[in-house]
């Protein structure tokens, strides 16, 4: 896959990403809606015999919450959209795959950092046969941790194009996470929605 931004200087992204965001089946404000309204979701639930919920009961870790943004936002979409949109199925799919035209799948990453988000070191690395492409759009979630004083929130809602080379692998060989450059997460990554 060709990056949209070969040969061109840092300060030509930010207009290589408005148009790839405003050329994708979803529109910003849908993206917003369908992430936060997961993130509400997962207050609402109940859980176990007892009714236990999220937020009252039971205050995961920021990788359970994570998981479950991870995993409610594709199934938003393809409760919303069936037959257009479905959440990944096999090792080459991408977590959010737009089935008329895989090139507008969506790679979800989620962090409670207040800022950055973060990848596998495996994103560092040339993509093998038969994994998924991990260049393309991206939708980047951050999100608050729990406290003693208030429920969490969604911090900030990104949306934009990554290429697999934008990820920079921890030289320690015993590194397991790799990250962005500062360039990257500011012209390469929307902001959608930013916690007031």
């Amino acid at each position: 896959m060709t990056s949209p931004y070969t040969d061109l200087p840092v300060n030509q992204w930010l207009n290589v990403t408005q148009t790839l965001v405003d050329n994708h089946p979803l529109d910003r404000q849908e993206i917003v809606e369908i992430v936060l309204s997961s993130w509400q979701s997962i207050f609402n639930s109940k859980l176990g015999t007892q009714g236990f919920q999220i937020g009252k009961d039971i205050f995961p870790k920021p990788q359970i919450m994570g998981f479950f943004l991870h995993e409610l936002i594709p199934l938003e979409l393809e409760s919303k959209y069936p037959g257009v949109w479905k959440a990944d199925k096999t090792v080459t799919d991408k977590d959010i795959v737009y089935l008329p035209d895989n090139s507008f799948s969506i790679e979800l990453k989620t962090s409670s950092n207040p800022r950055h988000i973060y990848g596998n070191r495996s994103y560092a690395q040339k993509t093998r046969k038969r994994k998924k492409v991990k260049s393309g759009y991206y939708l980047a979630v951050n999100f608050e941790k729990f406290s003693s004083a208030s429920t969490p929130s969604i911090r900030l809602i990104r949306f934009g194009w990554l290429d697999s080379s934008d990820w920079i692998g921890q030289k320690a060989s015993t590194g397991q996470q790799s990250r962005l450059s500062a360039d990257v997460e500011t012209y390469k990554l929307l902001d959608l929605y930013k916690k007031i």
